[in-house]
């Protein structure tokens, strides 16, 4: 599977439930709204998310390549097994058409390396992929 990461960082910040999308949140070439009962979940460019704002911060994004079919089976596991056998926590996103894992800067050598051992190949945004 070949995967492309977003330039920057992608934090997730957590607001009140039903509170409305906040105007820093926005525009970003990724950005992500999840509401529950309980919380609303907001992942945008890192520099956007004011101080105060509850957020963990300093995620990369890695997006899953091409447009994903809906009867295709495995493909996140086929990415996220070898990172949870190396201890790599992510966060996922999906969308109608592809997958976003989020992988925290400091596991994202580690990653690259477990996703290439893997048989996945990872490419930077511009195109040019990452060899270990």
């Amino acid at each position: 599977m070949n995967s492309t990461f977003f330039r920057g960082a992608w934090p997730y910040a957590v607001l009140d439930p039903g509170e409305k999308l906040p105007l820093w949140a926005g525009p970003a070439v990724l950005l992500s709204v999840t509401r529950t009962q309980a919380e609303t979940t907001v992942v945008c460019q890192e520099e956007n998310v004011p101080a105060g704002i509850t957020c963990n911060r300093s995620w990369r994004c890695l997006r899953v390549g091409g447009v994903l079919d809906f009867s295709q089976t495995g493909i996140l596991s086929s990415l996220t097994a070898p990172l949870a056998e190396e201890g790599i926590p992510v966060y996922v996103l999906s969308t109608f058409s592809t997958d976003l894992i989020l992988i925290k800067e400091k596991d994202l050598f580690l990653a690259m390396l477990a996703l290439t051992r893997s048989g996945n190949r990872v490419f930077s945004e511009n195109g040019q992929e990452w060899l270990p």
